[in-house]
């Protein structure tokens, strides 16, 4: 096997280009292990009638002042690793009265109508009925975990994080409604990045985080009361790093020239912390072998998949 301008002599390549047995992981609907369910964020389906920039964002505030507490910051994957939101003005929940008393917002609502029914899409002309709503609504009312859906082949870990139920988010990210921050710790880990960099879709040669392949099918470890705390702690640790920059981008934070020794140290101890709920611990191969940890996550999958 060729990485780069070296090589290794193996005794098997798998379908993934690993040193592994033969094994294709193939699309599941839910997760293979317990773990809290993952799904996309919004789909508006509006022309780009509702969302705004923070400029234009201002200018309708100015003329339309009620609809002020109706906008919402906005993430999808390049608004988030940036930490640049856009803004969603958000009229699902407003009643037609509330509606009508905003000319502006009317406007809008009227133009989504309109676009909607001109739709050579079936689903779409569907929806035109209820031009306030989304086509998928994903709203958690409590904090979340956020996934970017692509990101830089060059960062060491895919730049995750915790959000607040203000903010909406695109169906470009995926949401874990349920997550905390041992779960955040598990995904933040270098054992999840072996998972991501085999199975996960490519976009260009970035990675393509996915439902269906990546997160639903990813063994996860069975960890002691102890080592889950343990994950806990170094989980925070990542969020704690991070804080230290608040005028960073999540860009900046994890290019892999730039990244903080404070936040590259946080990393490390959550390496350790989720290996070890494993029982990866120093001298076992897939400790500082990547190609070893993908050996054993493939087993631990098989392993699982057979006892369904």
């Amino acid at each position: 096997m060729f990485d780069g301008e070296s090589f290794q002599i193996v005794s098997h390549i798998n379908g993934y280009l690993v040193e592994a047995e033969d094994v294709f992981v193939e699309s599941r609907l839910d997760p293979l292990s317990t773990v809290p369910t993952i799904g996309i964020g919004n789909k508006p389906i509006d022309d780009g009638n509702y969302l705004f920039d923070r400029e234009v964002m201002d200018k309708f505030i100015k003329i339309e002042p009620m609809s002020a507490k109706f906008f919402h910051p906005w993430y999808g994957s390049r608004e988030f690793i940036n930490r640049s939101p856009r803004y969603c003005l958000w009229l699902g929940d407003c009643t037609p009265a509330e509606v009508r008393g905003m000319p502006k917002c009317l406007e809008r609502v009227e133009a989504v109508h309109d676009f909607r029914l001109r739709s050579d899409s079936l689903v779409t002309r569907n929806i035109a009925d209820k031009p306030t709503r989304f086509h998928v609504e994903n709203m958690p009312g409590k904090s979340f975990v956020l996934i970017p859906k692509v990101s830089s082949w060059r960062r060491e870990y895919i730049p995750m994080g915790f959000m607040s139920p203000e903010n909406l988010c695109s169906d470009l990210v995926f949401l874990i409604p349920d997550a905390t921050l041992y779960h955040f710790g598990v995904l933040e880990s270098n054992v999840h990045m072996a998972w991501v960099r085999v199975v996960a879709g490519r976009l260009k040669s970035d990675y393509r985080y996915s439902k269906d392949i990546v997160y639903n099918n990813f063994p996860w470890p069975e960890p002691t009361e102890e080592q889950r705390i343990q994950i806990e702690k170094t989980s925070q640790g990542i969020l704690d790093a991070r804080d230290k920059y608040p005028d960073c981008s999540l860009a900046d934070l994890y290019d892999p020239v730039t990244m903080p020794i404070e936040l590259r140290t946080a990393h490390r101890n959550n390496d350790k912390a989720v290996m070890a709920a494993y029982g990866i611990k120093k001298g076992h191969p897939a400790f500082d072998n990547e190609s070893a940890c993908v050996e054993f996550l493939m087993k631990l999958y098989q392993r699982m998949v057979s006892n369904l």
